[in-house]
C-alpha cells in the first residue's frame, strides 16, 4: 500500500512532513485539527505525507514474530511504507488525542512496530546502547488534545510527553526539537475556544515548517 501524497507546492529548503493522524472517529474534533495542520503545511510550502492509522486498519500489536527478530534489521513487509515514510521525512507531526495520559495504543503501536532495528536504532555487536539512525528527523510535533485540564496532567506526570522528548527524540537527528500544542480541558472548553486552538495550531505549524 503506498501513503497518499497530498498537493503541494515547494518552497526553499522544503520541509517533508510526515503526519500521522490516530482517532477513530471520522467526525471527531481531532479530525478537524489534523485538516488544520494540513492547512498549515499547504501554507508553508511543505512537501506532506499522511498516515491514518485508524482508516487504513493498522494493526497496532507487536507480534510474537517481530519481537522474536527484534535484533534483526528491518520491519514487517506489510508496513514497510511506514518506515519508508519515517526515513523519508524531516518533521513528524504526531496528530491524536490524550487518553489515559498518554498517546492511544494504535499509536503507540506504531511507535512499537515503526521505530525499530533498522529503522530507527542499530545496536553495534557487543554494544549494549542503541545508537540512532532517524538522523534525517529534525523535528517532532505534537498536536493533541485532552479531557483534563493541565494540572491534572502535570500531577499524573505527562506521559505522553515524556515518550516523545525521552524516547522518541533520542533517535533523531542530535538537534532535534520537539514542540507541543496541546488544548487542555476539552471536555468542558466552549466553541469560541476550540476554534481559537484551531487558528493557533494552523498558525504554529505554518511557522515551524516554512
Amino acid at each position: 500500500m503506498r501513503l497518499p501524497r497530498l498537493p503541494i507546492r515547494r518552497a526553499k529548503g522544503s520541509t517533508r512532513a510526515l503526519v500521522v493522524y490516530c482517532h477513530p472517529s471520522p467526525t471527531s474534533y481531532v479530525s478537524v485539527v489534523r485538516d488544520r495542520v494540513l492547512s498549515g503545511l499547504e501554507a508553508a510550502g511543505a512537501e506532506t505525507r499522511l498516515i491514518n492509522l485508524y482508516e487504513e486498519g493498522f494493526t497496532p500489536e507487536f507480534s510474537a514474530a517481530e519481537r522474536t527478530a527484534h535484533l534483526e534489521p528491518g520491519t514487517d513487509p506489510a508496513i514497510s511504507d511506514h518506515a519508508d515514510a519515517l526515513q523519508w521525512c524531516n518533521t513528524l507531526i504526531l496528530v491524536y488525542p490524550t487518553w489515559w495520559a498518554g498517546q492511544p495504543a494504535m499509536l503507540k503501536g506504531w511507535f512499537d512496530r515503526v521505530f525499530v532495528n533498522g529503522v530507527a536504532w542499530e545496536l553495534p555487536a557487543g554494544s549494549n546502547r542503541l545508537r540512532p539512525l532517524l538522523h534525517n528527523v529534525r523535528r517532532i510535533v505534537a498536536v493533541t488534545t485532552h479531557g483534563s485540564p493541565k494540572y491534572i496532567n502535570a500531577i499524573e506526570g505527562e506521559g505522553g510527553k515524556r515518550t516523545l522528548t525521552r524516547a522518541l527524540r533520542p533517535m533523531c537527528h542530535r538537534f532535534c526539537r520537539t514542540s507541543w500544542l496541546a488544548l487542555y480541558n476539552l471536555d468542558r472548553c466552549d466553541a469560541d475556544r476550540r476554534v481559537r486552538f484551531l487558528d493557533r495550531t494552523e498558525r504554529a505549524i505554518t511557522e515551524l515548517t516554512r
